[in-house]
């Protein structure tokens, strides 16, 4: 196996906008206000434009020959570049197979956005056959091609009214889902300091990503439901040898679940 989960958390690039709409005048929160009723106006929506995302978190779980681990990537103090950077270098080391929700619209533009700011080179991603030929016909960037699989994306078989939140399908399915934090609370969590928190709430989301792609590989035939049971089994496992008390709250809920027969 040779998989890269991943998954991002943003907050509004400030700066950004001050210089977009030309606000140099106006302190921080005035900014964000003006980039929100700019984005209201242009799609009803307070929801910025991925250019004015800025990546403060890069979770990922790999699962590579008999390895399997969850971090952030980092330390809690990086810049946004070196954490890119950091993501980049892990696709030219390990070739992985990406797996994400909603990678496609949002974690990947956002990281391609944020790398040509910051000038990085992500040639494994962006290859197409250029360097690796192997890449010409199974790539990152082509949407139906299997090196990245955005699980939301295939499973609604590309329809947006298909679609589903992560928590949803999580819970659904009797995993944990979101613990202790949404998107809509990183800002404000950045604002207090609270970095670890933003941490651990991308990396659960990260872990349930990982339990999901398990279900859809034998929803596609390709892992058996033993070989299910043994990834669920190996997780368990190094969840339970973890102090850290977000695994310890992630292992609880996971197991009541199944107390509960999901």
């Amino acid at each position: 196996m040779n998989y890269f989960v991943f998954d991002i958390e943003t907050i509004p690039d400030i700066e950004a906008g001050r210089r977009l709409y030309g606000l140099q005048e106006l302190g921080d929160e005035e900014v964000l206000a003006a980039m929100q009723l700019q984005r209201r106006e242009e799609n009803g929506s307070d929801f910025l434009r991925l250019t004015l995302q800025k990546i403060v978190c890069i979770s990922v779980l790999l699962r590579h020959q008999d390895q399997l681990k969850v971090w952030s990537l980092g330390e809690p103090g990086d810049d946004e570049a070196s954490l890119i950077r950091r993501f980049f270098a892990g696709l030219e080391r390990f070739t992985p197979t990406l797996i994400s929700w909603n990678g496609q619209a949002f974690d990947l533009p956002v990281l391609s956005y944020r790398a040509l700011r910051w000038r990085i080179d992500a040639r494994a991603f962006w290859d197409q056959g250029e360097d690796n030929k192997e890449f010409r016909y199974n790539n990152y960037v082509s949407r139906y091609h299997q090196r990245h699989i955005d699980l939301m994306d295939l499973l609604s078989l590309y329809q947006g009214r298909a679609t589903v939140p992560l928590d949803h399908i999580a819970t659904l399915l009797g995993f944990p889902g979101k613990l202790g934090m949404s998107g809509q609370e990183v800002w404000p969590a950045w604002q207090r300091g609270d970095i670890a928190g933003i941490r651990a709430y991308c990396e659960t989301d990260v872990m349930n990503t990982w339990l999901v792609f398990l279900r859809f590989q034998q929803l596609r035939g390709h892992f058996s439901a033993d070989q299910v049971d043994a990834e669920e089994v190996l997780l368990r496992g190094l969840l339970t040898q973890s102090e850290d008390a977000t695994w310890r709250e992630f292992l609880a809920a996971w197991t009541a679940a199944k107390e509960e027969g999901l």
